[in-house]
């Protein structure tokens, strides 16, 4: 069974789907959650599913902490599903084409540091854009810059609010995430 590492810095419902979901599977299993927050609500969704934890600090994530500890689970994949800090090199080294990423916009269109969470839908909605929707890609040095796996979107109608848009967006993250996940580990 391939083993699936997930990051996550907040409440973790899409990190909770990946591992309901492969739960049901036979390809997969989530083996660690690691994050960056130590109060993020994914540390208790990934607990009610005895899924292991990691909490570690910005600088165990730069100084190679983190990465020993991602070599001893020896992950096929790893899985960044709302994680908020930079991904460092030496984990993009170590796992080339092996860490994918879920943005909640079509990229390259609001992308990059800063845009994330409803950064992004507010500035869909004063943009008045027709269509929004997600992307899963390749993670590389650049935010949001790595190869497109996957793209699907939803059109928008010009009046809703961002709080409106962040649930369209999540309908699509919870469908689509772990069906793209579970392709990349048949592969």
């Amino acid at each position: 069974m391939k083993k699936i590492v997930i990051f996550a810095s907040g409440s973790g419902t899409n990190a909770e789907n990946i591992i309901k979901y492969f739960v049901k599977t036979k390809i997969g299993t989530v083996a660690a959650v690691f994050t960056n927050n130590p109060s993020a609500k994914v540390i208790d969704r990934a607990k009610n599913y005895y899924v292991a934890t990691e909490i570690f600090s910005k600088a165990e994530l730069i100084e190679g902490e983190v990465l020993q500890k991602i070599n001893n689970i020896q992950p096929d994949w790893i899985v960044l599903a709302g994680f908020l800090l930079k991904f460092p090199e030496n984990i993009i080294a170590a796992y080339p084409n092996k860490i994918i990423n879920i943005h909640p916009a079509l990229l390259p269109k609001y992308g990059g540091k800063g845009m994330y969470g409803m950064n992004i839908h507010k500035a869909i909605v004063g943009n008045k854009e027709k269509e929004t929707g997600i992307t899963i890609h390749y993670v590389n040095e650049n935010y949001d810059e790595g190869n497109i796996i996957f793209q699907q979107s939803v059109i928008l109608t010009g009046d809703e609010t961002p709080e409106e848009v962040a649930a369209k967006i999540h309908e699509l993250e919870q469908k689509y995430f772990p069906e793209v996940i579970e392709k990349l580990l048949a592969n």
